[in-house]
């Protein structure tokens, strides 16, 4: 396992966007007073190696880091392709998930701060799982605000996050005065990550003692999720005997796309290859629910609805935009971040978007050819890679495919079943 974090914002193809950072307090001010200050500080390291603090790297081994990358030869087979294709098998980790990778750091930041509560968002539930499991690690109380349609769509994850203890709550929520106000603009709002991080920092800031701790979008999140990239670059070396982005093969990296965080910590640390001549792809999958990068606008916004946070530069949908209540939570955003979106205004990451049939139909596939049975937003990536694969046979290439098997589905079966089986 690594025992260094890689800070990649120093490869990107060119200046992050200056924020727009207005209010009283302004978004600076509220970040500054709800997160561990050693998390603002990450945002933008001048170091190029940040080293894993060791308490992280000792609760990361036991967690089962580093986690397995898997040649899927049985799917290769049913595709009759030419392509090799890998998952990386961040859903063997105890909450399911790679959440665990950042929620473990971030909460470790906390406690020696001297913070007591953990205070968060989640979407589908994957990263409320993983900051309650992290509380409990450090000796730490959670608070999750989780979208309402999620939370109603898979209640055992609400059922997981109660048993560790932790207080779950339905977004947007009459504990907040901006829950409040959305519920009397729209009754049935069906919740989304804005309303859900707006929940959050606000129940923060009438908390001193917690910490709000963000699943995504943060430059700290990416820099934390490096872990991805770093640990497959050595597994296809060492184990496979692959060398990526080998010229004329067309090699692929592909992860689903909501708040970027698998995404980054996957291609972050291959960033500068790529810059340098490797052939090498970056593919982000997204759901037609929220579909920024392939039909947002690249515009000004915040990711929240209640102006806790600045306006960063990046696709979006509008704030006004309500994401229809399916079974993708993980990836409702209606605003994508300001790194991701960068890397696609750039021309370094291509995106696709599908919906949540292709999503889940690609989902079965993976279960009956390879035994593994994925969340709905890590099956957009495996419907990302089942056209990729095809392409390549088209133009006769082999390339090395890698997926980033980003969560565990077992807790998804309802989607499946309503999507897949009731229709």
């Amino acid at each position: 396992m690594p025992t260094h974090w890689y800070n990649f914002l120093g490869d990107l193809p060119g200046p992050m966007p200056e924020v727009r950072d207005s209010g009283s307090p302004t978004a600076a001010e509220i970040s500054a007073q709800v997160r561990p200050r050693v998390l603002i500080e990450q945002n933008a390291p001048d170091e190029q190696w940040i080293a894993i603090p060791e308490p992280v790297v000792q609760w990361l081994r036991q967690c089962g880091r580093p986690t397995p990358l898997h040649r899927a030869h049985r799917l290769e087979k049913h595709l009759g392709t030419g392509a090799r294709i890998y998952l990386k098998r961040e859903d063997v980790l105890p909450s399911g998930s790679f959440k665990l990778n950042t929620a473990i750091a971030q909460a470790y930041y906390a406690a020696e701060e001297g913070r007591t509560t953990l205070v968060t968002e989640t979407g589908a539930g994957q990263w409320g799982m993983s900051v309650a499991l992290a509380a409990k690690m450090f000796g730490l109380r959670a608070e999750i605000f989780m979208v309402r349609c999620s939370l109603e769509q898979k209640p055992y994850r609400r059922h997981y996050m109660e048993l560790l203890g932790a207080e779950v709550r339905p977004s947007p929520s009459t504990h907040t005065a901006i829950g409040r106000k959305i519920l009397g603009e729209v009754p049935d709002h069906p919740g989304s990550l804005g309303t859900a991080i707006s929940d959050a920092i606000e129940h923060a800031l009438g908390h001193p003692s917690a910490a709000y701790l963000a699943g995504s979008g943060m430059p700290h999140v990416y820099l934390h999720q490096t872990l991805l990239g770093l640990e497959i670059a050595q597994q296809l070396k060492e184990t496979h005997g692959e060398d990526l982005g080998v010229d004329g093969r067309g090699d692929h990296l592909i992860a689903c796309s909501g708040g970027g965080s698998n995404l980054c910590g996957l291609i972050g640390p291959h960033l500068r290859a790529k810059a340098d001549g490797a052939d090498l792809r970056f593919l982000a999958a997204e759901s037609t629910a929220a579909p920024r990068l392939t039909q947002g606008v690249y515009a000004y916004g915040r990711t929240d609805l209640g102006g806790f946070t600045p306006e960063v530069l990046g696709y979006t949908m509008g704030e006004s935009f309500i994401p229809p209540p399916n079974h993708v939570g993980g990836l409702r955003n209606h605003h994508s971040s300001a790194l991701v979106s960068l890397l696609r205004r750039e021309g370094v990451l291509d995106a696709v978007a599908f919906d949540q049939r292709t999503a889940l139909e690609a989902g079965r596939l993976l279960l009956q050819t390879e035994g593994l049975l994925l969340a709905p937003e890590a099956g957009h990536a495996v419907a990302a890679a089942l056209d990729v694969a095809a392409k390549a046979d088209a133009q006769n290439l082999e390339p090395v495919i890698v997926i980033l098997a980003s969560g565990a589905g077992f807790l998804d079966l309802q989607g499946y079943d309503e999507v897949l089986l009731d229709a």
